[in-house]
This record gives structure tokens, sequence and C-alpha cells, in this order.
């Protein structure tokens, strides 16, 4: 097991940052660390990294105890924080460099040249850090966190700033790192977690909500068919929520709703005799699956509207 995770809890005076999570990666592995603002991930990364002291807790990264062998963990992991750190006014070469030597790595020519090559920084090499854009610095944290070959690599907003090529090349390269690696990614593109992740864990307000495989999260909500209609007009939105099943109705842009239902109901065929009968003209109907978007939403706004 390359990170394992058991009873986590991190306390600020009377707040739970985390609050008694517990969950196992797998080398080989890329796990999306999901959940709104504040909702702990950040704190979590930085407890497995080093950073902070869990007030209550375990974390062995690689078998070893975080709390016990900080300094042998921090040798295993590679780490981009949300903010990069950077020193602006060195060169991208010369920082790697100066990074290279804190692992203290030998042959730092060869492996620097393979990390710039690997990471798309060939051109910018030997421009200042400070120069570059969000992008590109981007690159080069990443840069920094793979150097010494780490087992487990975290990754706290990567792509970040990235343009849509860019965001394509990084996706790749965390892909084919990940098969190798154990990968713990947070990010807030859903479309990136699709791409990119094996299993995602969602937490909320310090606590763990769901952790499951890409493919098995939408089970996770009681389950919801979502009809997305599109009329030649707008028509009434109460006749809509009126249909068996349906449990509430959303408008959209331009003549388009979507209709929530219970998940064994289908209400096509009784929309379509709706509409036959007050003769609105449907130009699309479409049942749509739950996305992890959809299900992010629906997970954390449940455990916020109980408080």
């Amino acid at each position: 097991m390359s990170v394992k995770v058991e009873d986590l809890t991190k306390v600020y005076g009377q707040q739970h940052a985390v609050d008694n999570i517990s969950f196992e990666v797998q080398s080989g592995q890329i796990l999306g660390f999901l959940g709104p603002n504040g909702a702990g991930k950040s704190t979590t990364m930085k407890m497995i990294t080093c950073f902070i002291p869990p007030t209550r807790g375990k974390i062995e990264v690689c078998g070893l105890d975080v709390s016990a062998e900080p300094m042998a963990v921090r040798k295993k992991i590679g780490y981009l924080p949300e903010h990069n750190p950077l020193y602006l006014d060195m060169y991208v070469k010369e920082y790697l460099h100066f990074v290279a030597g804190l692992h203290k790595l030998s042959n730092k020519n060869k492996i620097i040249a393979d990390k710039i090559e690997m990471v798309g920084l060939s051109l910018e090499q030997n421009k200042k850090i400070g120069n570059l854009s969000k992008g590109y610095r981007q690159r080069v944290g990443l840069a920094q966190a793979l150097i010494h070959d780490p087992d487990v690599l975290i990754l706290d907003e990567p792509t970040s700033g990235l343009d849509p090529n860019q965001l394509v090349e990084i996706r790749n390269l965390i892909k084919t790192v990940g098969q190798e690696k154990t990968v713990i990614l947070s990010t807030h593109i859903m479309q990136e977690v699709q791409a990119m992740c094996d299993r995602v864990i969602i937490i909320n307000q310090g606590q763990l909500v769901a952790d499951d495989p890409i493919e098995k999260l939408s089970a996770r909500i009681a389950g919801e068919s979502i009809i997305t209609v599109g009329f030649q007009k707008e028509v009434p939105i109460k006749a809509l929520e009126q249909l068996p099943g349906v449990q509430k109705v959303e408008p959209l842009a331009q003549a388009k709703y979507h209709i929530f239902a219970k998940s064994k109901v289908d209400v096509r065929e009784d929309l379509f005799k709706l509409a036959v009968k007050n003769q609105w003209v449907i130009l699309e109907l479409m049942k749509d699956t739950l996305s992890v978007e959809d299900v992010f939403h629906k997970l954390t706004q449940k455990i916020s509207s109980h408080d």
C-alpha cells in the first residue's frame, strides 16, 4: 500500500478542518481528490506530505509512518502545492539544479535534462522563472516534484493556468506517470477527473462522503434519471413538474429544460403525450447519465443542507 490514512483528523480551535477520514491508495493508481473550497483537501495533502502534523490519526507512505519518519517519507513523495512556490529570479535550469542538490542527486545534468524534456520545458529552460507564463510555471513545479523520481506524487491543482493544448500534454504526462507511481491529485475541473483518474474521493466539510472507482461513482446517488428536453418555445414548468415521477424541473437556455425523475421512472412517453396534447413542438429529447460533476454537486450539497 503506497498511502494509507486512518482516522485522520485536523482541528483548528473549534473547527474540524479534517474530520476522521480513512482511505488507502495503491501503487499505479491515480486518485482524484475532490471537494468544495475549504473542504479539507489541501489540509489533508499537507499532512500526508509532512508539512503539518495531524491532530489525531495515522498516515503511512510506502510503509513509513509520517509522524515517526518524516524525512524518510519526504524522500518518497513529490509534491506540487496549490500555490506553486518558485524562486522567480532564478532560471529554470538553475532552479532545477538547486532542487536536485537539495535531494543530493548524482548525475544531476542528465536527470534535469530528462525532466525538462518530460514536462515540455526545452524551449524555456534558459529563461527566468519570473518571465514565464503561469502554465509554464506549473510545468516547472511538476519538474521539481518529479526530479527525485518519487514513489508517490501529490498534485494540488496541477492544471491551473494551462491552455487547452497544455492541458492535454500535462494530462497525458500524469497518466503516464500514474502507471508506475501513486498519484493523488486535487482539481476543480471535473473533465480532468474523468479523463485521468481511476478512483475518486470526495470530501465535504472535512468528512469523506464518497470513495469509489470512477465508473461506479454515480451509484453513490440514490438514482435519478435526467431528461434534457428542448421545445420550439418556452412551456409552463408547472406542467412538466406534474408528470408522474418527476422530482424537479430546471430551466435552461433557449426553451430547454432538465427534468429530474425517480431512477426507475422513464418520463419520456408521458412527456411526449403532454407535448402532443398541448401542441408543443419538441426539438430535442435526450436521457442523460450523471457526470462526476453532477455527483459532486449532489453529495456536497446534501451534507451542507443538513447543517
